[in-house]
């Protein structure tokens, strides 16, 4: 289940990219199918190793290019172990919001990003979120979890603060927000209740199938009750990024 929408990034063959945050890796997949050389980032070692091992398999079974290159690393997104400038897309799907120093990481995505390259970050939407807190403490308030509901207008900000330009905005994952209720209302761990299970089962094979029904349910409602919100920028060739230079005062 993508978020970003890949056909915006230009990602192809000899593309650097590094997914920051990549969790279970969906979108460094995408990455490297298309022929990519692709970080796969993130501070969860055990992520990682599924994330490695299949890697390994794509490339075992030819669902990547033999151009195309993929690693898997662990580190801290407060501190990306590349030079300035060293990738053509970077990606940050759903992990600002659970980053306490978000300013820090945003700087660290924008230094390592290509003048004239693409920045894609998403977040949980703000009303979907909002009501998702309001149901239920557990949602949020675990180790590692959300931090902080952003409004778009908020991210947004941040982001050309640092000399960033804002080229798209989409919501994504309308089908995705009932269902976050519903398990928020009827408990995050009771993941037995028959209609939590039930609606699991219906996102599952919309995945799947992706039937014309619900691709178009989804467009419609995506505006409304999307569940992410995700947000496209590039790096100017005239802009030195404010971030980029905070950040070069600091490692100083």
């Amino acid at each position: 289940m993508l978020t970003v929408d890949f056909d915006r990034l230009g990602i192809g063959p000899s593309t650097t990219v590094i997914d920051v945050g990549c969790g279970a890796g969906r979108h460094a997949f995408e990455a490297y199918r298309r022929g990519a050389d692709v970080i796969a980032f993130d501070h969860d070692a055990d992520e990682i190793r599924s994330v490695d091992t299949m890697l390994k398999a794509m490339a075992e079974a030819g669902e990547a290019p033999k151009t195309a290159s993929a690693k898997a690393v662990v580190g801290d997104a407060l501190h990306l172990p590349y030079p300035d400038e060293t990738f053509d897309c970077v990606i940050a799907s759903e992990i600002l919001e659970h980053i306490p120093q978000d300013d820090a990481a945003i700087a660290e995505l924008i230094r390592v990003l290509k003048v004239g390259g693409t920045l894609a970050v998403s977040v949980p939407r703000w009303l979907p979120e909002r009501v998702c807190w309001l149901l239920s403490d557990e949602y949020h308030s675990n180790e590692g979890g959300h931090v902080r509901i952003y409004r778009a207008n908020e991210l947004r900000d941040k982001i050309t603060r640092g000399g960033m330009e804002l080229t798209h905005s989409h919501h994504a994952h309308a089908l995705h927000s009932p269902f976050w209720w519903l398990k928020c209302a009827i408990g995050v761990s009771n993941t037995d209740h028959f209609a939590v299970t039930a609606y699991h089962k219906l996102l599952v094979w919309d995945l799947m199938q992706r039937p014309r029904i619900t691709r178009m349910a989804e467009s419609m409602l995506n505006p409304l009750v999307g569940k992410s919100v995700a947000m496209y920028f590039t790096k100017p060739q005239t802009v030195e990024s404010e971030a980029t230079q905070g950040y070069s005062v600091a490692s100083g």
